[in-house]
């Protein structure tokens, strides 16, 4: 029997898989955090010096004192170990754009006949796993093995649970033996300061009290869900996330009936599973609904500090992964699993806050003084201006190409949109040198009697908008579903920083050594500097249709940077701009490392999915089609020896176009291999990559074209891939 109906068999047969003995009627506030090592139980288990020194390293205040880490790792062990730890890993971040995790056993040697469980301050502090094989864009030889993993105390320690156990997971940063960064979580953590250095020159300029600032983020993370099954069956899937063949469903998203509609029970039980778990390890899951796309979905947590947000997005992306295994599902974050309907992104809210709770992109947390947030406002979209190519470098992929520019993704023009209420009064300043409310925030009167004033915020949303302006954030919505967002929001607030401390820089000039201005002395220093950098950024504003090919036109006209395909924006990377931008956070040497990784990893990605495509097509897709070939030959055979030719003329038809399709596609997968084997032998990254995108790419699209025909033309019993229909509709 077709494998595909065998597995159409046993969608019947799923159940519910509890998960830990959870339900969902756990009670959600006791459970949050249970498996983290959080400040209630370093309160708990630590003497109060040493809890302070600890609680000063998370804040980023101080350093944790060599003389409290014996302490402190002994606590951690006990802790884990009353939990059913039996070994613990340092938890990191490569540059492979994933996680990784060495494990070791708390077990000791203490004589021939016995061990004990050990754990020291020197094993919490610093590990030293293999860096040989880890990328290092050129910055480590393979015989240059030696890398060490330091722990980050700004992120919590927490418990893993895996197989039948538990391990203690220690977030850490990586870095080599010369000390060149080999990590996503350094870079990221430098930003950090370098921002919160940037925005504290603004507080004390504008009179606001705090000890720093921390970015904030919260990740909206898409996702499609399928039946594992029908996983197993498509390697394109399996060995590359997305379907590199498939003809479109009759029905895909044209009803919009899928978009916050009624969850299927099998996906909510799955939701249940994973979102529990994410609260037992303190990530603050909130938000679940369906998608637009058929089988898509989307969870979102609460805000957080962008450090441990991004933490916490990994693991709950692994958690996603993990639990649908136990309940006979796919989790797929690829950027454009199926082609045809909505890709998936991870829209990552960004802010700014002090330490004292203050969101300093909010107009109203401080309404009687919002000169900060205007400085900052101008900043943003300065930054953005000058450095939109970074910006679009840093969400860069092979597979995100395929989601940025359609089916309401954000296209690959970065701009930024911020409604009709802050382009008015941006437009004054620019204009008149002074700014004032023009809108308020009201309510609307539906004329119904049972139903209260609805309110209705300033303005608008504009979901094609690449980076909104939400109300008291902005709205990164060009980061790929399975990217991590470490890089972008290391971009962002680096170049923050740089435009922030430039305005300032102008602003100080004209305040001359007046310390402590007036409220009007203030505006008219910095009423004129808003104006230059309102007159120099003003091209990057954009409240119109992101999708229409006008914008594109448009940007072109004011000098944005229109760069369609990934390959062509690595090169931002490397500018004069991006390597000043970025002093501080990383060396010259180490962004160019990056620049190669990226490169290196486009080419491979896609070199997996031509070698996917050709191995898909000899093996599967051809000896289905010459079965079926045959088929309809020896029916017409017979059929002639009955009838009249002229009576077959239409099934004659059917065959040809068969015979066709079938010869189109064994020449152009001939053609897809001896293009493949000619980028592979190419040396240079940028020319591989360019090769691979400009060469390789177009043929592959061809060889799908074709492929999609086929699966068209073939008895649906001989047709071995399961179908967008069958995955996106049942499970």
């Amino acid at each position: 029997m077709n494998p595909r109906y065998l597995a159409l068999q046993a969608l019947g047969s799923n159940r519910r898989l509890a998960v830990n003995g959870l339900t969902a009627n756990s009670n959600i506030s006791e459970s949050f955090g249970k498996q983290v090592f959080n400040r209630a139980v370093m309160q708990k288990m630590l003497p109060r010096e040493v809890y302070k020194n600890l609680v000063n390293a998370i804040d980023g205040l101080e350093k944790i004192k060599p003389e409290f880490a014996d302490v402190i790792a002994l606590a951690m062990k006990e802790w884990a170990m009353s939990h059913g730890a039996t070994h613990y890993c340092h938890w990191f971040q490569p540059l492979t754009g994933s996680v990784a995790e060495k494990h070791d056993s708390f077990i000791d040697w203490n004589d021939v006949d016995q061990v004990l469980e050990k754990f020291n301050g020197k094993q919490l502090i610093q590990g030293e796993p293999d860096a040989s094989s880890f990328p290092s864009g050129g910055l480590r030889s393979t015989y240059e093995a030696r890398g060490y993993t330091g722990w980050d105390p700004t992120s919590p320690v927490f418990l893993w649970q895996g197989g039948d156990g538990m391990t203690l997971c220690i977030p850490s940063v990586f870095f080599s033996w010369t000390g060149d960064v080999l990590d996503t979580k350094i870079p990221l953590l430098r930003s950090d300061r370098k921002v919160s250095d940037a925005v504290m020159r603004l507080l004390e300029l504008t009179g606001i009290s705090a000890r720093f600032v921390n970015s904030t983020l919260g990740c909206e993370q898409e996702y499609f869900v399928i039946d594992r099954h029908w996983r197993n069956l498509r390697p394109d899937l399996v060995l590359s996330g997305r379907t590199v063949f498939g003809t479109a469903s009759p029905k895909g998203q044209q009803l919009q009936d899928h978009y916050f509609g009624s969850v299927k029970d099998r996906i909510l039980y799955y939701m249940q599973d994973f979102e529990l778990e994410a609260i037992k390890l303190g990530i603050p899951v909130k938000t679940r609904h369906n998608e637009v796309a058929p089988a898509q979905h989307e969870v979102a947590p609460v805000f957080e500090r962008s450090s441990v947000a991004i933490d916490h997005n990994l693991l709950l992306m692994e958690l996603m992964r993990h639990i649908a295994i136990k309940h006979d599902l796919t989790c797929l974050l690829h950027e454009k699993p199926f082609a045809g309907i909505n890709g998936s992104g991870k829209h990552c809210n960004w802010s700014l806050a002090t330490d004292t709770g203050i969101n300093l992109l909010d107009p109203t947390d401080t309404p009687e003084n919002n000169t900060h947030f205007l400085i900052l406002l101008v900043a943003i979209l300065d930054a953005v201006h000058k450095h939109s190519a970074l910006l679009r470098a840093s969400i860069a992929s092979a597979a995100n190409d395929h989601r940025l520019g359609g089916h309401e993704a954000p296209p690959a023009i970065i701009s930024v949109y911020l409604g009709d209420e802050l382009e008015t009064i941006l437009d004054n300043i620019e204009k008149t040198g002074a700014h004032k409310r023009t809108t308020s925030k009201g309510s609307y009167d539906l004329n119904i009697p049972i139903t209260p004033h609805l309110t209705r915020d300033y303005t608008d949303r504009n979901r094609t908008s690449p980076f909104a302006f939400t109300g008291n954030k902005f709205e990164f919505r060009a980061v790929g579903s399975s990217l991590s967002p470490s890089f972008p929001m290391t971009v962002l607030n680096a170049i923050v920083a740089d435009s922030l401390n430039h305005i300032l820089d102008e602003i100080y000039e004209n305040l001359k050594s007046n310390k402590s201005p007036s409220k009007q002395e203030l505006a008219k220093a910095v009423l004129p500097v808003l104006q230059k950098y309102l007159k120099q950024s003003r091209h990057i504003r954009f409240g119109g249709d992101n999708y229409s090919h006008a914008w594109e036109v448009e940007a072109k006209k004011r000098g944005l940077p229109v760069v369609k395909k990934s390959i062509d924006a690595f090169e931002a990377l490397i500018s004069k701009s991006s390597i000043r931008v970025f002093e501080g956070v990383l060396k010259e040497q180490e962004l160019k490392s990056r620049h190669d990784i990226l490169l290196e990893t486009y080419s491979h990605t896609i070199a997996i999915e031509i070698r996917v495509m050709i191995d898909l097509f000899q093996t599967q897709i051809l000896p289905a089609a010459l079965k079926y070939q045959s088929e309809l030959a020896s029916s017409l055979a017979l059929c002639q020896a009955q009838v009249a030719a002229s009576h077959l003329k239409h099934q004659k038809s059917v065959l040809q176009k068969l015979i066709t399709a079938v010869e189109k596609g064994i020449e152009t997968c001939d053609l897809l291999h001896k293009k493949n084997a000619e980028a592979e032998g190419i040396s240079s990254l940028e020319k591989q990559g360019k090769t691979y995108c400009n060469s390789v790419l177009p043929v592959g699209e061809q060889l799908r074209e074709i492929v999609d025909e086929l699966e068209g033309l073939i008895d649906d019993s001989l047709w071995p891939l399961p179908k967008y229909r069958e995955m996106l509709f049942l499970i």
